[in-house]
């Protein structure tokens, strides 16, 4: 199986803050791979720094064998990274269709506007019946599937979602999630964080937790959940 996503002795941070130091992982190309941990130990700048948001002080970062470390945002995205951020970031006051086309804004994107979009209404049914409605109506779940909808309108080799589940109400949870096991059987390359561990054990094909900048264990679902310690030192099991 080859790999679609390494990460090879990485750090980076903010101004003089250092939040990541050596951190290493790869992703095989058609598998879920999850970033667990407690909250501020660096997840969410770990997705920044592949995505180009925050940038690569040391280390490499390569797609399908290809650095990306070293592009731009607009460049990795078009290199095939799409990364759908933390909470919703939605324009309000567009429709969601046209939310949904925002994502496809790079030329060859563009190229398959429409087939994406009725990939994304068979896979999130709900938008096709809310097409019309402007973001700002919709309810917390509703907005989250449209950012995720959006993220996939551009396509792209490997698709990152930055805790897709969070601050929702236990239903649509179970919505969003219904969702992430859609996209694990559709052959995407997917990185996930997530805050609840235990959950995405269930989808995911490995687990990597971060703590405090370095990456303290690995190991698969079934691994996660026979490890008390683990579970009881990191994440409140």
């Amino acid at each position: 199986m080859s790999i679609a996503l390494a990460v090879e002795n990485v750090a980076s941070g903010y101004g003089p803050h250092l939040v990541l130091r050596e951190v290493s992982f790869s992703v095989a190309e058609g598998t879920l791979a999850a970033l667990i941990g407690p909250n501020g130990h660096g997840k969410t700048t770990l997705l920044r720094t592949i995505s180009g948001l925050v940038s690569c002080r040391a280390g490499t970062i390569s797609l399908h064998g290809a650095r990306v470390d070293r592009m731009r945002p607009d460049e990795i995205v078009a290199a095939g990274i799409v990364h759908v951020p933390q909470g919703d970031l939605l324009f309000p006051d567009m429709t969601v269709l046209e939310n949904l086309r925002m994502g496809a804004y790079l030329p060859e994107a563009a190229q398959m506007e429409r087939q994406r979009l009725e990939e994304v209404f068979t896979l999130l049914p709900k938008l096709k019946d809310r097409r019309g409605q402007t973001a700002s109506t919709l309810s917390g779940g509703e907005r989250r599937m449209v950012g995720i909808g959006r993220g996939l309108m551009a396509g792209g080799r490997l698709l990152m979602l930055d805790e897709p589940s969070l601050g929702l109400a236990p239903i649509v949870i179970d919505q969003i999630y219904a969702v992430i096991a859609a996209l694990r059987t559709s052959g995407r390359s997917i990185v996930i964080v997530e805050e609840n561990a235990t959950r995405i054990a269930e989808f995911a094909d490995q687990l990597h937790l971060l703590d405090n900048g370095r990456f303290a264990w690995a190991g698969t679902g079934a691994e996660l959940m026979s490890s008390p310690e683990i579970l009881s030192a990191y994440l409140g099991g």
